[in-house]
């Protein structure tokens, strides 16, 4: 195959694999203005699927970064209602939502941190519609990449053609080839991750406790419905068709109790807020909740992102990521959290993976307008679980997996 049918087959496996587009259905796009050339691929490979229509917008970081700088924080921070409108009258109709972000490292560096804070904000607003609306298991999304020149120049900078490169850099990331059925391909790997997550779950843990030679020191608090597995499950809708959210992923995950993480954990790779990558930061935990941000350049942003709403500064998920990952043996760092948070293992502050905790279930999950995701996987990063009857076992162990 060349290089335009392998962009179809990452296009076809986005639809099929990621949203699972069907027939009648519509599409809604949120594109990268710089990744113009891929979406009437991606559109084409819908159509092909049966979908009725692929409705396309384009991220403008350009003319987002000129409105920060003279809009008020707060306004910039809200979506326009009629924009909400829009999104909920095809979600009310069944519609998917994908968005393909493209990668500029550069684009944001001379932007304020409180300016970066708002875009981030305004770029994360439909995602949380989306987010919350899968709740209700009806709702399907997902988040993929589309390589750009901008990208390109940045991570490749001594490959000629690197944005060829990238392109089938990121086609591996994804187990997309010229010979493998990519359906099958990824049911093998979700099955072979949730077999793995199962295995944790039938430890009955009430903790993971992280350490490694960068200062990390955390324990993070789990909940008898604190799942990285899946089992099969007879209360799901009639309606209701699996996705895959992320493209690539490389994650077990799941959502740890609100108020049981206590101490100190550091990121080990940059995290980018509104297009700005902030690195060497952590965050110091009591009870929960973040009461310390630990970082130079980038602090004012981590600060405004963890009071964000009341419960921006708790943890809404743990995920667990072998170090020795494809993506982390690539070398490379993509500032893109989506495939960065597969290079190692995770935390992400703000809403759960789970909704609302039962009434009277003894534990609490976390809900918030923000989700966001920050890595703190490490060579040497270690997590012993304890169980209910405080027995430790080595879940990680060298930065892998011990089990």
């Amino acid at each position: 195959m060349n290089l335009n049918e392998m962009k179809h087959k990452y296009a076809y496996t986005l639809a099929r694999v990621g949203l699972n587009v069907q027939k009648g259905q519509t599409v809604l796009v949120e594109a990268a203005l710089e990744g113009h050339d891929f979406t009437p691929i991606f559109a084409e490979e819908c159509y092909k699927l049966g979908a009725s229509n692929v409705i396309i917008t384009y991220l403008d970081t350009e003319n987002l970064k000129v409105r920060a700088h003279y809009t008020d924080p707060e306004e910039m921070r809200q979506l326009d209602p009629v924009l909400k409108d829009y999104y909920q009258y095809y979600l009310d109709r069944g519609a998917c939502y994908v968005r393909l972000e493209g990668v500029n490292p550069k684009a944001m560096a001379s932007v304020p941190e409180s300016e970066g804070s708002s875009i981030f904000a305004y770029t994360d607003a439909v995602r949380n519609i989306m987010r919350r609306a899968s709740r209700t298991l009806r709702a399907r999304w997902l988040i993929a990449m589309i390589p750009t020149k901008e990208w390109a120049d940045f991570i490749l900078p001594d490959k000629e053609d690197n944005l060829t490169e990238l392109w089938k850099l990121l086609l591996k990331l994804c187990y997309i080839d010229e010979k493998n059925d990519p359906v099958k391909t990824w049911k093998d790997l979700q099955a072979e991750r949730n077999k793995r997550g199962l295995a944790i779950d039938a430890l009955h843990l009430k903790s993971l406790h992280y350490t490694a030679s960068n200062g990390t020191d955390l324990t993070v608090g789990l909940t008898p419905a604190s799942r990285f597995g899946h089992e099969i499950r007879t209360d799901l809708p009639a309606d209701y068709l699996p996705f895959t959210p992320n493209i690539p992923s490389e994650e077990i995950c799941t959502t740890p109790e609100k108020y049981a993480t206590e101490g100190v954990v550091y990121a080990s790779r940059p995290l980018v807020l509104g297009g700005k990558s902030i690195e060497n930061f952590g965050f110091r935990f009591e009870k929960g909740k973040v009461v310390e941000v630990l970082a130079g350049e980038g602090k004012e942003m981590l600060e405004d992102l963890v009071h964000t709403d009341e419960n921006a500064s708790y943890l809404g998920e743990c995920a667990l990521v072998a170090y020795h990952s494809p993506i982390s043996m690539s070398g490379l760092v993509y500032y893109t959290t989506l495939i960065d948070e597969n290079a190692s293992c995770h935390l992400a502050l703000g809403r759960g993976l789970n909704g609302q905790a039962p009434e009277g279930a003894g534990y609490t999950f976390n809900d918030s307008t923000i989700h966001i995701d920050f890595m703190i996987g490490t060579p040497d990063l270690r997590i012993i679980g304890t169980d209910e009857d405080g027995r430790e076992h080595v879940i990680f162990s060298e930065g892998d997996f011990a089990l």
